[in-house]
């Protein structure tokens, strides 16, 4: 089967994830730009995707419950089917969902390294922390990624679309939150422009 171009994005919402995997046993939550906009309760940007995490582990199981969409293997920006019988390749952590009947993208499922109770950033394993801090619930019941882990993710990039999350985000943290976003940025990002601003309340202690 022969992927759809790139563009081909019809994105579901977060709702309309969550009325189709809400029930799932296993984790998961939003994750990306639209995990910023379930914390705030609103819509601040346009999103061209929807981003998810699970666990390694359970792709299939989610694989199952999404069983209206075929799903490919993104790996080095090369798009290639992965039939329902086929496991997920280890070297292999994206995953798009596509809608052939429409002809569109609805979901990028990111894979995660983590277990059950706890979380681990993909890109750094030695950074690592109790689920239930990493990932919140909305008041609607959606899972969704802490902000200040959204926003290590942003880092590597600076897209406009990261700048802009960003900066109306993060006098939202706590200090305590600020705290920890600078000392991730610091360890793995060190000299990046957000560590200013993140210097700036943690010399003051801004809460």
């Amino acid at each position: 089967m022969s992927p759809l171009d790139d563009d081909a994005w019809d994105a579901w919402s977060p709702h309309e994830l969550f009325q189709r995997i809400g029930g799932a046993i296993h984790p998961w939550y939003i994750t990306g730009g639209w995990a910023l906009d379930v914390w705030r309760g609103k819509q601040m940007r346009e999103h061209e995707d929807l981003e998810f995490a699970v666990i390694r582990n359970d792709v299939n199981y989610f694989r199952t419950i999404l069983h209206e969409l075929d799903f490919f293997a993104v790996k080095n920006g090369i798009l290639e089917y992965l039939p329902p019988s086929a496991d997920l390749p280890s070297d292999v952590w994206q995953l798009w969902g596509a809608d052939m009947r429409q002809r569109c993208w609805r979901v990028d499922m990111m894979i995660e390294p983590g277990t059950p109770d706890v979380w681990i950033y993909k890109r750094d394993q030695t950074i690592q922390m109790a689920r239930s801090d990493a990932v919140r619930i909305s008041k609607t019941g959606i899972p969704y990624l802490s902000p200040i882990n959204v926003i290590l993710f942003k880092a590597k990039y600076c897209r406009e679309k990261d700048q802009k999350d960003f900066y109306t985000s993060w006098s939202k943290f706590s200090h305590k939150e600020q705290k920890q976003l600078l000392a991730w940025l610091n360890q793995l990002h060190p000299g990046h422009e957000w560590i200013v601003n993140l210097e700036s309340t943690d010399r003051f202690g801004v809460t």
